[in-house]
């Protein structure tokens, strides 16, 4: 999820703590946990830092690490060790708890998203993404700003607010999660160009009854639509280029993190009187005409590298960002 549903999920679990006795009685532990579940819900981005090393560097390590078994128990402690050491006499089981589930709950959180996580490190390093919900989604958003809003105000108690509203979310992802699997099992039925071997994957957008296609094909070709009123629009198709500076850009680092984050990627290639500019993108992410999720790399003739960008840009500001006035 985006940073601002994990704050106010972080406030909205200070509320739901108010479900535990020990939490209820004493303003002390109910600030200490507040501060906890704020926290720990924002915790594992902290590998954001990485991009001030680079973009490439952030977008391998993104969500891998940070958010990994271990980085869960170990955010925890950390967490709660300072709250001890701000607060006196806490009751320890009950501060570690709550700031054990605000941590958990952002992993949980964004398995659900498209860019995923590495939750499931150490044992294993694939990324899991199941694309069920936006990383803004309205409903989890703004339901929690309303529990949020009546707590401050005092229309309501937050041990009667919060377990209604996570009640609620848990049936929503219950819901989103079978309507997608749903959803995408009979795409291939609505699909007039279907052929063996096709594979489909469904993106969710920030309208929650509107859908991105990503239909994989043999030998690298995709094949990218939308979904709506039950009906598929295909609106676009890519197919790696095939050329020794396609195959010269994968032994790049850069290139390499890139293509180790995604299994989505596609290659264009643009042939310059300098060389050659190879042009990765991951064509989950469209919008407005454009896949701005790239990797690119520019090689002079001799495919020796000049210049590369990683991360999120459009056309009109990847020349800036370049050496090659693109």
């Amino acid at each position: 999820m985006d940073s601002a549903t994990h704050l106010v999920i972080g406030f909205g679990l200070a509320g739901l703590a108010y479900i535990d006795p020990v939490v209820a009685a004493d303003p002390m532990v109910s600030t200490a946990v507040m501060i906890g579940t704020v926290i720990g819900s924002q915790a594992p981005d902290a590998d954001t830092l990485l991009r001030l090393k680079s973009n490439a560097v952030y977008i391998k390590n993104h969500r891998g690490l940070s958010h990994s078994l271990p980085a869960v128990a170990l955010w925890s402690a950390l967490i709660t060790m300072a709250l001890m050491l701000m607060f006196r006499g806490l009751p320890v089981g009950h501060v570690a708890f709550w700031v054990f589930l605000a941590v958990a709950f952002h992993v949980f959180t964004d398995l659900f998203n498209t860019y995923g996580t590495q939750a499931m490190r150490p044992f294993s390093d694939k990324w899991i993404s199941w694309n069920i919900i936006h990383i803004f989604d309205p409903v989890i958003f703004l339901s929690h700003i309303a529990a949020i809003f009546l707590w401050t105000v005092h229309l309501a108690d937050p041990e009667l607010i919060f377990p209604i509203l996570y009640s609620g979310l848990a049936v929503y992802y219950a819901w989103r999660s079978w309507y997608h699997y749903y959803l995408e099992s009979q795409l291939y039925q609505k699909d007039p160009t279907y052929s063996e071997g096709d594979r489909y994957y469904l993106i969710p957008t920030f309208r929650l009854q509107n859908w991105q296609i990503v239909k994989r094909k043999p030998k690298g070709r995709f094949m990218l639509g939308e979904f709506r009123n039950s009906r598929i629009k295909w609106v676009d198709e890519v197919q790696s280029a095939v050329h020794p500076a396609v195959e010269a850009s994968k032994r790049h680092n850069d290139i390499a993190s890139f293509l180790y984050f995604t299994s989505f990627a596609c290659a264009e290639l643009r042939c310059h009187d300098w060389g050659y500019e190879v042009y990765w993108a991951d064509v989950r992410y469209r919008h407005r005409k454009q896949y701005p999720f790239v990797a690119v790399l520019l090689l002079n003739s001799k495919l020796e590298p000049m210049d590369c960008y990683v991360g999120w840009v459009n056309d009109s500001r990847l020349g800036k960002k370049l050496r090659v006035n693109l």
